[in-house]
């Protein structure tokens, strides 16, 4: 049996960008069983006392941290290491390195990533927009998108249209349903990055299955019927290769890989 580790995220800010680093690093190993407890906003050493104060209790105990502020990443890094508890900071280097490559310091303020400045409104108009067209609710607009996403149901346009929209790209996502044609601008819309997904029938039918036993309702056969749901998949690629529309099956990947392929989409298009 492996050892359990107690992981304390300490970050001078919300901790988002720590729990997300935190998440990629643990994605590497297979076997890391761990107990996670998180502290944001710390800002004094008094609170970094504490968080010490508790590791030295547990076994296995180690920090990851994210704090700008020179003097307070320092008292957390001699503290720890007095107190025998590993710990990592994540981005002090980094910002070193950066600070010599571009020749300047770095202003060390914490948050300062949250500025409202115009990525940040971009961002927000962008989650506006795809969620009041998201499931083909508005279609009477779409060439003002940066990204029309297309698939039958269940194949993660929803999910991967808010990510997008989290990184500021305006996105509309239409469901493709049997005998329904597709809005007349989109054939014509040159402006848009126009994608197809699609999924393998198989596994939509499991997924599908499963959200008619939650919904529970059954009087939704054609939903969860195999051939049916291989009907659509095939009309659906024949739309979208007779438009010439990349397409991108996401039976095995995630919102963040489809995602990935699509943003390569996007910088292919821009550069033809």
């Amino acid at each position: 049996m492996n050892e359990k580790y107690n992981v304390y995220l300490v970050s001078d800010s919300t901790g988002e960008t720590l729990d997300r680093i935190f998440l990629s690093l643990k994605s590497q190993f297979a076997n890391f069983e761990y107990e996670k407890k998180e502290f944001a906003f710390v800002r004094t050493e008094q609170q970094i006392d504490k968080i010490i104060k508790e590791c030295i209790k547990l076994e296995n105990s180690l920090i990851l941290y994210t704090i700008v502020e020179t003097k307070l990443a320092k008292y957390i890094s001699s503290q720890s290491e007095k107190n025998k508890v590993p710990c990592f900071g994540i981005l002090g280097n980094l910002i070193l390195s950066f600070s010599k490559l571009l020749n300047q310091k770095a202003i060390h303020k914490p948050s300062a990533q949250h500025v409202l400045d115009d990525d940040y409104y971009k961002r927000m108009e962008a989650i506006q927009y795809t969620m009041s067209h998201d499931d083909g609710k508005k279609v009477d607009d779409i060439s003002s998108a940066d990204v029309i996403l297309l698939g039958v149901s269940r194949t993660s346009k929803t999910p991967t249209s808010i990510y997008l929209a989290n990184r500021g790209y305006k996105t509309v996502n239409i469901p493709l349903v049997l005998d329904q044609k597709v809005p007349a601008d989109l054939v014509t819309n040159k402006t848009a990055c126009i994608v197809g997904l699609t999924a393998d029938p198989d596994r939509l039918a499991d997924i599908r299955r499963n959200r008619v036993a939650i919904m529970r309702d059954h009087k939704l056969k054609e939903y969860t019927d195999l051939d049916h749901i291989k009907k659509e998949v095939n009309d659906s690629k024949t739309l979208f290769k007779k438009n010439n529309w990349p397409i991108i099956d996401v039976t095995r990947k995630s919102v963040e890989e489809t995602a990935a392929s699509i943003l390569k989409i996007i910088e292919i298009k821009k550069n033809k």
